[in-house]
């Protein structure tokens, strides 16, 4: 009988009191509770050493590059066996103007890279490790994608800008070296978020990334807020432009198929993106969160080309018919019936939007009735995603926020733009805030953007790092102490991409629905999270096997499973699932 090979992690230290009783049957409570003193995460950045602080270079223009930076992502680049730490970096676009801030003393242009010298069973920290590391600054830092795209084990970076894009190649020794631009990967114009995946199915990772506006430094335009003050324009007042498609033809190159596969049908205001199978038809599908303008459901048809049928899918507009701010997506699938679900972020006085997926990739606005309404009007939302922090086996949802226009109540303050970050705990009847039970870390009033999640610390559950605008980056180490179990999977393909991105692994249990998760690193804002698919268990450890279905089509089923281990799945090693 196949089974998955085990990697036995050291039991974590006790950690704090546990915030959530155990459950028993008959349904969740009708709140959230915790014991006096409980807390969920710490803010643990200063503490490990994690000391970068994002530089937005203003000078007076308002140039809205510098408001909307801020991309972070968790990725293993030593391959040594825990997450290290990538943040994008801003910096003066009018360098001869008088700065509205200081320069941090550290400050340096480009990306920053934070090596994790976890020890097992000891002590977190990190080091800078960006000096040698072959990333160099080449213009205003705003998103990073990860992703294998060379299928030879380590991860890649594509870092985008306001300026050009940057492809890294990991050189395997802790080193990047810059890939030669070809096909368009340079991209100039201001890109965003970016995503990995095989469009194709053909084993190689493509690239896609969107592009915000037509906005140059000699084209900025003066706004005012409501008082007549100066402000940071809406992106409504420059141009849409293209978002880009770019095929990995496996040779190292690339080729631009933007226009051939369909992307110049809609250009739209392109913050956010993911990429996953949203109508059950194996191939992916990408979703864009535009700002001020409909959003974009790119449906794929398996043979290169993809259909913007968002309109028509009930995914383009809210329940009033009404474009939104959009910023950040994720998709999973939180309400465990097989599909991927959608859920963004959006402008303060618009409430945050989940999308509900009837199977076939019609949507539905179901905010209000899950509970996400009111509670995000307001905040402007940017980094999310649908996680399990307390390992109850439903998925919760965090969003980092901030400002992007001056907060009236904030006018005097240096920088008016300062929100505090939300957490919403999953319950059979929805999502209920639990914010102001998750310590001081949700306190802190700051200017949040990309938003990375994955087990910084390797001790079985997901920690979050957050990257501000004009302020410090945040690691928010989660210490949700109750009792439920958990369990961790890497992929590794064969016929299909080296990562296994794209496939989807279920959990199988005796008497339950499979619990189903995606294998990504895309979503969230201008971010990528670790690849490992991580499945909270609850009470109750018992599992009898983990389905894979295979970007390649293969469907396979693994046994041997323990609970609260790490386990490695390689295409090809498990036994024929029976449909």
């Amino acid at each position: 009988m196949p089974s998955a090979k085990i990697v036995v992690l050291t039991p974590a230290v006790l950690l704090l009191l546990a915030l959530l009783p155990m459950w028993s049957c008959g349904g969740d409570p009708p709140g959230p509770s915790a014991p006096a003193g409980g807390v969920l995460f710490e803010d643990a950045s200063a503490r490990v050493g994690l000391e970068f602080e994002h530089f937005v270079g203003a000078t007076g223009e308002y140039f809205m590059p510098e408001i909307m930076s801020g991309g972070v992502a968790l990725l293993d680049y030593d391959l040594d066996g825990d997450l290290d730490i990538l943040l994008t970096q801003g910096e003066a676009l009018n360098p001869g103007a008088p700065p509205s801030f200081p320069e941090p003393e550290d400050h340096f242009p480009g990306p920053r890279l934070y090596r994790n010298d976890l020890i097992p069973g000891g002590d977190l920290r990190f080091s800078d490790a960006t000096q040698g590391s072959g990333l160099g600054p080449e213009g205003y830092g705003m998103g990073v994608a990860v992703g294998d795209y060379d299928n030879d084990g380590d991860p890649d970076v594509y870092l985008t800008r306001f300026g050009q894009n940057t492809l890294y190649r990991n050189n395997g020794d802790g080193t990047f070296a810059r890939v030669a631009a070809h096909g368009g990967l340079d991209e100039e114009r201001w890109s965003a978020s970016a995503s990995f995946f095989d469009y194709d199915l053909d084993g190689n990772l493509d690239l896609f990334w969107t592009n915000y506006v037509d906005f140059t430094v000699l084209t900025n335009k003066t706004c005012f807020d409501s008082t007549g003050a100066p402000d940071y324009c809406t992106p409504t007042v420059y141009r849409s432009v293209q978002d880009r498609l770019l095929r990995n033809e496996g040779d190292g190159r690339f080729s631009d198929v933007s226009v051939a596969a369909g992307f110049a049908a809609a250009y739209g205001n392109g913050l956010g993106s993911i990429a996953a199978d949203f109508n059950g038809d194996s191939w992916p599908d990408i979703y864009v969160a535009n700002d001020g303008t409909d959003n974009q459901l790119w449906m794929s048809d398996g043979k290169g080309r993809f259909e913007n049928t968002a309109l028509m899918a009930g995914a383009a507009y809210n329940a009033d018919g009404r474009p939104e701010a959009g910023m950040g997506v994720t998709a999973a699938d939180f309400d465990g019936d097989g599909d991927e679900d959608l859920f963004m972020t959006h402008l303060a006085q618009e409430t945050n939007t989940l999308y509900l997926n009837d199977g076939g990739g019609r949507f539905r606005d179901a905010t209000n009735r899950f509970g996400l309404g009111g509670v995000s009007l307001p905040y402007t939302g940017f980094g999310s995603r649908w996680f399990d922090y307390d390992n109850d086996g439903r998925l919760d949802l965090f969003v980092a926020n901030g400002g992007v226009t001056i907060i009236a109540s904030q006018r005097a303050d240096p920088y008016p733009f300062r929100q505090r970050n939300q957490l919403y705990r999953g319950t059979e009847q929805g999502f209920t805030e639990v914010s102001e039970l998750a310590g001081a870390a949700f306190e802190l009033e700051e200017v949040g953007r990309g938003a990375a999640f994955g087990d910084v610390d390797n001790d079985g559950d997901v920690d979050v790092v957050v990257a501000n605008n004009n302020g410090p980056a945040r690691l928010l180490l989660n210490l949700e102490s109750s009792q439920n179990s958990w369990l961790r999977v890497r992929l590794e393909g064969a016929e299909s991409n080296r990562e296994g991105i794209g496939a989807r692994v279920g959990l199988l249990r005796s008497d339950k629905e499979p619990l189903w998760r995606r294998a990504h690193r895309d979503g969230s804002y201008q971010s990528s999270s670790e690849r490992t698919l991580h499945f909270g268990l609850g009470a109750d450890a018992a599992i009898e096997g983990l389905r894979v279905i295979w970007p390649s089509g293969r469907d396979e089923v693994y046994r041997g499973i323990e609970a609260r281990t790490v386990v490695d799945l390689k295409e090809g090693d498990g036994e024929a699932a029976v449909r």
